[in-house]
């Protein structure tokens, strides 16, 4: 299963002009890649990588892939810090009508700085 969501939200946050229809013009020779990258879908999202600006989208839009795709539950890495990303992903839960609970990660898997969510399976 492939974790494509987020290359499509990085992708509707980049300029437009960054995305130029014209391949020629889009080639960069100072990246050696400038195919995407695609990242396995996994029921675990470290934020540590994400963009502050971008987390509320990017927790948004997994936790909507992870339920089309049947995870009974997820690991969210949050990081302990002060707390202020804990908060935002523990608001974005707490709205979320398809999750039935979320709780701090046991120690071993991190504790504090990660949260544990149930989701609600769709009926099929």
């Amino acid at each position: 299963m492939i974790f494509d969501f987020l290359l499509k939200r990085l992708r509707r946050a980049a300029p437009r002009e960054s995305f130029a229809d014209d391949e020629d013009e889009d080639l960069d020779p100072l990246n050696p890649f400038p195919d995407p990258v695609v990242i396995p879908f996994r029921d675990v999202l470290d934020l540590h990588a994400i963009p502050p600006k971008q987390v509320r989208a990017v927790i948004t839009d997994y936790l909507a892939e992870a339920q089309a795709r049947g995870c009974p539950g997820v690991r969210i890495i949050h990081g302990k810090g002060i707390g202020v990303q804990r908060e935002i992903v523990r608001s974005i839960l707490a709205r979320t009508p398809f999750v039935i609970h979320f709780a701090d990660a046991p120690g071993e898997a991190g504790g504090w700085g990660a949260t544990v969510v149930t989701l609600k399976q769709e009926k099929s």
